[in-house]
């Protein structure tokens, strides 16, 4: 697998410290980030994403974790995979013939594979590697009203990337000790991830998910969280349904498998609080 056509990327030194705007007609890019496995941050991209697009939003969901979870929780075979995200960044194939239709209109996907593995060895000695995956999406940014950009659980060059290509990041985090300890140390490490290469995306919100209240430490630190983060805090919690453990397995959305569930509701409420959060942002 090549770099990318002639070894390089397509940035310059100069453009480092610029975010795409989102002006005029060009699309909203979300990622979703944490560096802990099982905080329901790939649940959350898939059906943030797919409450969008039932929302009348053209969306594509860009899937950065090797296992490709986000891609099969919509169905689509381990064949449908590749090409994807690795083939985009790192072959610099067209964006157009990387993407895949989804069974939800609206709805497409850029999907993750094993090609994703090694993109840190890849990318370690060509220039402007922070933004390889921004260069890669900026050929879709009018064709789609917003980018959800289910990040994987660490903090490397695809995280980095992913940072400078966003205009929003989204922090799922489980109302739990561990989860608590580990939101600040995340707060750290984005806030230096900043730092290191320019302006990046804003924080959006932290949205507490897995939320399960028969667990008395959860009222708990889920105010510890309420209180340190103020409104940086959703309203919307994302609380414990075994219909959002079971719909990945049939390849669907929580609203197509169980559109009643308390789930679903909790992921339409939170999709509405995004909404007005960017739209308020962008007055």
């Amino acid at each position: 697998m090549k770099i990318l056509p002639g070894g390089s990327t397509v940035f310059h030194p100069e453009e480092r410290g610029r975010v795409m705007t989102g002006s005029g007609r060009e699309g909203v890019v979300l990622s979703l980030v944490n560096n802990k496995g099982g905080v329901g941050k790939t649940t959350t991209a898939v059906n943030l994403s797919a409450s969008l697009a039932s929302d009348g939003g053209r969306v594509l969901l860009v899937d950065l974790d090797g296992q490709g979870s986000a891609s099969r929780s919509l169905g689509l075979d381990r064949e449908d995979l590749y090409p994807g995200v690795a083939e985009a960044m790192l072959e610099g194939l067209p964006l157009r013939e990387a993407v895949k239709g989804s069974y939800i209109p609206g709805l497409d996907v850029l999907a993750g594979s094993m090609n994703l593995v090694s993109t840190d060895v890849f990318l370690a000695d060509v220039e402007g590697r922070e933004f390889v995956l921004r260069s890669a999406l900026e050929p879709a940014l009018e064709d789609y009203d917003f980018i959800v950009m289910d990040c994987p659980t660490s903090l490397g060059l695809l995280t980095v990337n992913a940072l400078t290509s966003s205009h929003y990041i989204i922090l799922p985090v489980t109302p739990d000790y561990l989860g608590f300890e580990g939101l600040l140390n995340l707060m750290e490490a984005v806030d230096m991830t900043r730092e290191g290469v320019g302006k990046a995306a804003g924080l959006l919100g932290i949205v507490l998910t897995l939320a399960d209240y028969r667990v008395r430490v959860t009222k708990d630190i889920g105010e510890m969280i309420r209180s340190r983060f103020g409104r940086h805090v959703f309203n919307t919690e994302i609380r414990v349904n075994v219909k959002l453990k079971e719909a990945p397995s049939h390849g669907r959305s929580i609203f197509d498998y169980d559109g009643g569930s308390r789930g679903a509701d909790d992921y339409r409420r939170l999709s509405a609080e995004v909404q007005n959060r960017i739209r308020q942002d962008r007055i």
